[in-house]
């Protein structure tokens, strides 16, 4: 089943993203350890880039940062290493989130602190 108001939430992301200066590289991208919504340049450094939508700021299944659990960050730290290897990359890696809630209130959150990865 396709989920509407995550593709409209992705789309405001990325246009929100390229406004705030970040060159989209690949979206959707996927491997073994899973799906990464975008992949963009800021500067010198490569941002993963975890889109969460929710119809309202908070409601109830919380907030969209709600979302990003531990397990949420140490996969999303498994795929930014995926990508940099598959791709011999040897630049600055970032984890950000961008929420959409409500009627499109967008808010990006820069530097989600990775976990243990070996955990």
């Amino acid at each position: 089943m396709v989920n509407l108001r995550g593709q409209l939430g992705e789309e405001a992301a990325a246009d929100y993203l390229q406004a705030q200066g970040y060159v989209v590289v690949a979206r959707n991208w996927r491997s073994r350890f899973g799906e990464i919504d975008i992949i963009a340049r800021d500067g010198k450094t490569l941002a993963f880039i975890e889109v969460k939508t929710r119809s309202r700021q908070r409601g109830k299944f919380g907030t969209p940062l709600d979302a990003i659990t531990p397990d949420k960050v140490r996969r999303l730290s498994w795929l930014a290493i995926d990508f940099s290897a598959r791709y011999n990359l040897n630049v600055p890696i970032r984890l950000d989130v961008v929420t959409v809630a409500g009627q499109g209130e967008l808010e990006l959150i820069k530097g989600i602190e990775p976990v243990d990865i070996n955990r």
